[in-house]
């Protein structure tokens, strides 16, 4: 089997997906410095980052349904060129000097929009462009240029921000957005056949098709046993993220300390990405659950105020053990969930995980000004490691060998 990049289809997928996660890396830090700049509010900020999470829940299942029922790879066009309009609008208005609040919530509104409709059409366009046997490591690619985009997205945007203004990091990211949309329209991905329209498109005919998704789910103890615990160490991810900077000023030695911290998690990240395009665990799921348990670590470490050095290893491991999982979860999904309802089911994987995450943002002060930091960096470190363990008792977790690439259905012929 040749390497997935040798395919011209992946390296353009690849490269889109590329230049589409640098951009967004990029965006939060300058989103966040050009608001408070504009206004001084860390509520405004709530405003804006509120306004591109909340259609983005809402819209993820529906844009399941049309990734399933349409051409994956038009749907993915469509909303690089809506991304890349609502970033060139925030752009403008940044760069004009005097940004309107509004503006900016609007123009990441769309923005969340757009990636609610996106986001599903991943998986299908994976399988669209590399065989069965390649998917694992073309998983692990993807998984590695995310890592890799983490650590060089915020510096970019820190660079821009400080010598240029933030604006630019916005024309970045629109830029990036035209680039993918342009590179995806020059690939040929293969399409699964489409799940027979019902009613005519209306409303209850995406019901059903809805339901059908989450049937799929259902059907699958470890998969939905699984998104159960990834959930949740999404939630806990969240306090982490709330909660550690704090604790890393006032007891772990400053600022440098929380910046090392998130750089050696990006370098975990990384690293777990490449482990997985090597190692082949016969029960995958159950190991990269196993593995997603190291989380409990950063968590408690952080709640009892250990030394820097521990923190930070700890973090770098747990995020280590994410990178494992994610091309390998990928994978076993693509591998088994039929292709006409692979991009419904992996909307609802992504709900759960984006949802739980707002909750932690939400409960984590509260918990925190309630008990003091350490009740909720505990609590979660007792959930997300009980959760992903508790995985190891069921029995679809434990029976779930990786799928072979000779058990799934032919590719359908290639579309334009």
């Amino acid at each position: 089997m040749s390497p997935p990049l040798r395919g011209r289809d992946f390296r353009l997928l690849f490269t889109a997906r590329v230049l589409s996660l640098t951009g967004d890396a990029a965006v939060p830090a300058a989103l966040a410095l050009a608001v408070l700049r504009a206004t001084g509010s860390t509520s405004a900020l709530a405003l804006v980052l509120g306004c591109a999470m909340v259609p983005r829940l809402l819209l993820l299942p529906v844009g399941g349904v049309l990734a399933d029922r349409l051409n994956a790879r038009a749907v993915a066009v469509a909303t690089d060129l809506a991304g890349c309009g609502a970033q060139l609008f925030a752009a403008i208005e940044l760069l004009g000097g005097h940004p309107r609040l509004w503006h900016l919530a609007v123009a990441q509104a769309v923005g969340g929009a757009a990636s609610a409709f996106q986001t599903p059409t991943i998986a299908p366009m994976i399988t669209g462009t590399v065989e069965p046997g390649g998917l694992q490591r073309a998983n692990a690619l993807l998984g590695t240029a995310n890592g890799a985009t983490r650590l060089a997205g915020p510096a970019l945007a820190g660079t821009l921000v400080l010598t240029v203004g933030p604006g630019w990091t916005f024309l970045l990211d629109s830029a990036s957005f035209a680039a993918s949309a342009a590179l995806l329209a020059l690939a040929r991905i293969r399409r699964a056949p489409a799940p027979e329209p019902r009613d005519g498109g209306s409303a209850r005919g995406m019901l059903r098709d809805l339901a059908e998704g989450w049937h799929e789910v259902r059907a699958r103890d470890w998969y939905w046993t699984s998104l159960i615990a990834h959930a949740t160490w999404n939630g806990a991810s969240a306090v982490l993220l709330t909660l550690g900077p704090a604790i890393a000023v006032d007891r772990l030695g400053g600022e440098g300390t929380w910046v090392a911290t998130v750089q050696v998690g990006a370098v975990g990240l990384v690293t777990g990405a490449l482990l997985a395009a090597r190692v082949r665990p016969h029960r995958p799921v159950l190991v990269a659950n196993l593995g997603l348990a190291l989380f409990a670590l950063p968590l408690a470490l952080l709640a009892a105020a250990a030394p820097a050095p521990l923190v930070i290893a700890a973090y770098g491991l747990a995020l280590t053990g994410l990178g494992v999982l994610n091309p390998t979860w990928e994978t076993v999904v693509q591998l088994t969930i039929p292709q006409r309802s692979l991009a419904r089911v992996t909307s609802y994987d992504w709900l759960l995980s984006l949802a739980a995450a707002p909750l932690g943002y939400a409960l984590a002060p509260w918990a925190a000004s309630a008990w003091g930091p350490s009740v909720p960096l505990l609590v979660s470190a007792v959930l997300v490691g009980g959760s992903c363990l508790g995985t190891a008792a069921v029995p679809g977790v434990r029976a779930l060998t990786m799928p072979k690439p000779a058990e799934t259905a032919a590719p359908v012929p290639a579309a334009r």
